[in-house]
């Protein structure tokens, strides 16, 4: 381990990051949406499945609960990398004067945009001894549902995203809020937003929340309000980890959305 990635656990331990491994990071954070609109539009064969999982998600559905399932389908499938697809990838860095650059990789192409930033992070964050990525539940959300799109369109994983059967220490490059938030209480996911309003952390405005995209995707055709959302989430999780160092949160005016 590297003295860098050394110095890492110790700070994160101890909340107590340092602008060093600050300007290292990479944040992000994704907005996804069911790959089909309608269960109906499924061939047969995820029909079949989506029904094994919806029954496994709401435990007293029947096979023959069809309109339920189908329901299911528009409110959960968004969520599942099997049934789904990313049609916005956020992120942002901090470069040495402290201005925070936002970049959005978006559109209905999902192959094309994972293609934009896997040659991001190839280019300028492969090294997973020098460089971390950071964001919200990404953990158990955004880099898993990545890896498994990339796996389904048959592309290599970068560096940072090669995470499969990796043990915690063997991942110190992957900074998590809702990590840091839990100080080791596992019992509850905390969402962004309500750490940020606890925090008073100020968030950029938007007319969307998570529980939209998949309607603003398909019936709005409202991609850009979607990256719109996204980048918020990638802004409040830069003020959020800046909030756990004790110093001031970039501000408006200091973002430069590319």
């Amino acid at each position: 381990m590297n003295t860098i990635n050394l110095h890492l656990v110790k700070t994160l331990n101890a909340m107590n990051l340092t602008t060093q491994i600050l300007n290292k990071i990479l944040f992000l954070d994704i907005e996804t949406v069911s790959e089909k609109h309608h269960f109906q539009e499924l061939n047969e064969t995820f029909q079949k499945l989506w029904t094994k999982k919806a029954i496994s998600i709401q435990k007293n559905l029947q096979i023959s609960d069809i309109d339920e399932i189908a329901a299911l389908y528009e409110a959960k499938a968004g969520i599942f990398a099997e049934y789904s697809k990313i049609v916005c990838i956020s992120v942002a860095y901090l470069n040495a004067e402290n201005k925070l650059r936002v970049k959005s990789f978006a559109g209905d192409d999902e192959k094309q945009l994972l293609k934009d930033f896997t040659q991001l992070l190839s280019q300028h964050f492969n090294d997973p001894e020098r460089f971390f990525l950071c964001g919200h539940n990404i953990k158990e959300f955004d880099i898993p549902f990545i890896c498994r799109r990339l796996i389904k369109h048959r592309m290599a994983l970068p560096a940072l995203l090669n995470v499969a059967g990796k043990k915690p220490w063997q991942t110190e490059f992957l900074i998590d809020t809702m990590d840091l938030w839990r100080f080791g209480d596992i019992k509850n996911y905390t969402s962004l937003e309500l750490i940020a309003a606890t925090l008073d952390i100020p968030t950029p405005k938007d007319d969307i929340d998570g529980s939209q995209v998949g309607r603003v995707y398909w019936e709005d055709h409202g991609l850009d309000r979607i990256v719109t959302y996204c980048q918020k989430d990638v802004v409040t999780v830069v003020r959020l980890i800046q909030h756990f160092m004790g110093i001031d949160g970039v501000s408006d005016e200091d973002i430069d959305w590319v």
